[in-house]
């Protein structure tokens, strides 16, 4: 009986361990998916800041639906990790962590995009509505991310590749999420995000570095020299230099473009 218990417990472990990398993704397709829904039922409300009346869009859902696209790019990590720890390689994992990346780093930011540009369209004087077609923008980086996602099926980098073509869509999920946390922590910078043509600058560029040709540097090299890691060394002080002097909601939009700025002047070196 005890044997037949550790046997089955054996095998429970072994079939759990090899579709850990799978369940991973799913957690990050849960958390796009939490996401979504608490952005959804964000209620903005008015509120004087300096004198001045703003719509305040980044509501305590904005903030968890912001937190919860950060997790679901911790289970994005993990469940790479798992996969190359494992030996864990299928056609349906690959398939189902861009499934998930679209929700979770394409819609969801998509929607907090959409929510930004209302309370932009809002400030302007006489607002009294805001029209669906004005914020139909936001949702140019879902689709762009898509078209990113599907080249990388296609053309996906070998194992020992130091780069991407093109932005990941993690890091454009990350970084549309940080900035809307700027309205809650940081308001002060945060209200210069409350201008429309800032933001549909931001959809631009979002889009345009995603389906770009720039080889974007891995944040997790294939080999650990420096070499190859000098960059990551650098937005790793960057970021805690940015934090301790402002505060960690300014240093992750911050890093996020040094990074795009380094990815684009110093193009990294696959010979390695």
């Amino acid at each position: 009986m005890i044997f037949f218990e550790i046997h089955v417990l054996h095998s429970t472990f072994e079939l759990v361990m090899k579709h850990l990398p799978n369940i991973l993704t799913l957690a990050n397709l849960f958390s796009g998916c939490l996401a979504i829904a608490f952005i959804l039922n964000a209620q903005p409300y008015l509120a004087e800041i300096n004198g001045a009346d703003y719509w305040v869009i980044c509501t305590e859902q904005m903030v968890v639906g912001a937190y919860l696209i950060g997790i679901a790019a911790i289970f994005d990590m993990l469940d790479g990790f798992a996969a190359r720890a494992l030996q864990v390689f299928s056609p349906i994992g690959k398939d189902l962590d861009s499934l998930a990346d679209l929700v979770s780093f394409g819609v969801a930011p998509s929607m907090l995009l959409m929510k930004m540009l209302w309370a932009a369209k809002m400030q302007q004087s006489n607002a009294m509505d805001v029209s669906m077609w004005s914020m139909a923008p936001a949702f140019l980086v879902a689709c762009f991310g898509a078209l990113r996602l599907a080249r990388f099926n296609i053309t996906a980098p070998n194992k020992g590749s130091f780069t991407f073509q093109g932005m990941p869509i993690p890091a454009t999920g990350i970084f549309v999420a940080s900035i809307s946390l700027l309205n809650w922590y940081a308001p002060m910078i945060g209200a210069y995000l409350q201008k429309t043509w800032i933001l549909y600058i931001i959809i631009a560029l979002l889009c345009w570095l995603m389906i770009s040709k720039i080889p974007f540097f891995k944040f997790l090299p294939a080999a650990f020299n420096f070499k190859n890691i000098w960059r990551q060394l650098v937005l790793i002080v960057v970021f805690l230099a940015t934090a301790i002097f402002t505060n960690i909601y300014v240093a992750l939009p911050f890093t996020f473009i040094i990074y795009t700025l380094l990815s684009i002047i110093i193009k990294p070196s696959e010979e390695q």
